[in-house]
């Protein structure tokens, strides 16, 4: 199955994060960020793991950046580690920002579009010794922290994202506890979701009157779909999760107000007591584009699960909170559909229902990126070396389909980023589960490109090759 054709001038990327990797965790002035110490508690990582070799790319980023070139890509969505540019948040690390103006500069000689991250999830240590993000002073140390990424790489990154996730950074890392830094407290969840909220629009507004031209933020999307729709008990089921996962963080920034339901639903920690005067005309600074992190739909319900049901995957027994705050009887059935290797069903149709409803239902949305879609397989390495990953390829290929449907449709959707370029560290899995589409074995740090890479090269490749003859007199 081949996706029908997106649009000329589509943009096509690949995405990692810092804390996945680069490695070096300790090397050049980097100090601990959140994920660093969070690895070292007994049980928190699978098989105690830990990202401070990651796949070394701090070494071996010009051979990495030499692979993106091989593979056509358009862009390549990185971010930036604030423990290695401020380690402790306190003085700049020159060392620190001269590997990611060297990374820039790589990706420019190769004619890849550099896609900045300014967080994705590796908060420094110290700052979580002082609260965290659950203390609104982070949100201001952040502001400070982007205007100095900016200021060594704003001569030629064109294209800011402020946040990657902040749902996982905020209610996963500070209430469900298996994210860093492991915390199990409603309270500073909550308190994070606005903090974060914050440091977006403080740091939106730094970057503009810094001159930065393209500015936006990446959120993880879901499809909550009530297990059975005729029951008023999955419903509101359905309308929490909706509520907590997509419209508190979608509605602050561009409505610049929280949802009136989300308040509710959380009241008994005074969420409203956290807003400060100004704080929600900060939070809706103008963005030049959302990017969208879609894997998988949640088929949830109000009702406990049968004993006999199977239990969702988990990569320790680390965890012992829940993310929904305010909803915590939420579960999770099983709609018979397949699943990925991290136990996520496979329904690609649901990536257009989320991309044409934003558009519906939002009518200041800027134009749509997604920033991350891919899977997780157990891959088997052949004898020849080479990697055969057929159902990465079939996530692939159906999912850049409902890409195209959804623009069809009416979605303002300009670009798609698989996830990941590379096998990673991926957090609380550890090395246990590959997103790559480039293999990478831990022991050696070889790379081989799989056949989801060979694919999607040659998908890039069409693409091109459609645009030139379009474009011929």
């Amino acid at each position: 199955m081949a996706p029908r054709n997106l649009p000329p001038g589509f943009l096509w990327g690949s995405a990692t994060a810092a804390a996945q990797i680069e490695g070096a965790a300790h090397e050049d002035g980097k100090e601990d960020s959140i994920w660093d110490a969070f690895a070292r508690v007994p049980g928190a990582v699978a098989r105690g793991d830990s990202p401070a070799v990651a796949v070394d790319h701090y070494h071996r980023m010009p051979d990495d950046v030499a692979l993106m070139r091989e593979l056509g890509l358009d862009s390549y969505r990185f971010s930036v580690s604030w423990a290695r540019v401020k380690p402790g948040d306190r003085e700049p690390n020159r060392a620190g920002l001269a590997f990611y103006s060297r990374l820039v500069d790589e990706l420019l000689e190769a004619g890849i579009l550099p896609w900045l991250t300014l967080y994705h999830w590796d908060l420094p240590q110290a700052l979580e010794e002082k609260g965290g993000w659950a203390n609104r002073d982070t949100a201001y140390r952040f502001r400070d922290y982007a205007a100095l990424v900016h200021e060594v790489l704003g001569d030629r990154v064109t294209h800011w994202t402020t946040f990657n996730e902040p749902l996982c950074s905020s209610l996963i890392g500070y209430a469900g506890g298996e994210h860093a830094p492991g915390r199990s407290e409603p309270r500073a969840a909550l308190a994070a979701l606005h903090h974060q909220h914050l440091a977006h629009g403080l740091a939106t507004r730094a970057l503009r009157e810094h001159g930065a031209q393209q500015l936006g933020i990446t959120l993880n999307l879901t499809n909550a779909v009530p297990n059975d729709p005729d029951d008023p008990v999955d419903q509101d089921a359905a309308r929490r999760l909706d509520a907590i996962w997509n419209r508190a963080f979608l509605e602050p920034l561009l409505l610049g107000a929280y949802p009136a339901d989300f308040v509710e639903d959380v009241r008994e920690h005074h969420f409203e007591g956290l807003i400060r005067e100004g704080d929600l005309e900060t939070i809706a600074a103008p963005i030049d584009f959302l990017g969208v992190n879609h894997y998988h739909d949640d088929n949830v319900s109000g009702h406990p699960l049968p004993p006999d049901a199977p239990r969702g995957l988990r990569p320790t027994d680390y965890a012992h909170g829940n993310p929904f705050v305010g909803s915590e009887h939420l579960t999770f059935p099983r709609r018979g559909l397949p699943r990925t290797a991290m136990d996520w069903e496979i329904n690609p149709d649901g990536l257009r229902q989320l991309l044409v409803r934003l558009g519906r239902e939002y009518p200041t949305l800027p134009p749509l990126y997604v920033t991350e879609n891919g899977s997780a397989w157990d891959d088997v390495v052949e004898p020849d070396g080479s990697i055969d990953d057929e159902r990465r390829v079939e996530y692939l290929l159906a999912h850049l389909d409902a890409v195209a449907v959804a623009i069809e449709d009416g979605a303002d959707v300009r670009g798609y980023f698989v996830w990941s370029l590379l096998d990673n560290f991926e957090w609380a899995w550890g090395y246990d589960k590959r997103f790559g589409i480039v293999h990478v074995d831990y022991e050696t740090q070889k790379r081989t490109v799989k056949r989801s890479g060979r694919v999607y090269a040659q998908l890039i490749s069409e693409a091109r090759a459609t645009a030139a003859a379009t474009a011929a007199p």
